[in-house]
């Protein structure tokens, strides 16, 4: 915060962060996608950790739909992300995403 207690206004997002968070938006409940996917859709391949960084400052995204490319949930978000996850049908063993073979 400022001096003075009065919070600076929100940032307006940037065009990258307009198209991260287009993308994650568009992910319905039981879509996952990696944080490259996400970043290449954004238009951005190879941003993957500055999707990560777009998820942490952006409330509302639908982040838990958001997995490293391993598939393998981070120990720090898996308490969370990982009931979500399960909430919306996605099946996880290992602490990892089993995406269907058939899935597109």
């Amino acid at each position: 915060m400022p001096p003075g207690g009065i919070p600076d206004p929100p940032a307006e997002p940037t065009p990258f962060q307009q198209a991260v968070i287009a993308v994650v938006s568009a992910l319905k409940p039981g879509e996952v996608a990696t944080y490259a996917e996400v970043a290449a859709e954004a238009g951005h391949p190879g941003s993957a950790q500055a999707v990560a960084n777009v998820l942490r400052r952006v409330p509302g995204l639908p982040w838990w739909r958001v997995i490293p490319s391993s598939g393998r949930l981070y120990r720090t978000h898996r308490p969370t992300q990982e009931p979500l996850l399960r909430a919306e049908g996605v099946l996880i063993d290992d602490y990892r995403c089993v995406i269907p073979p058939d899935a597109d």
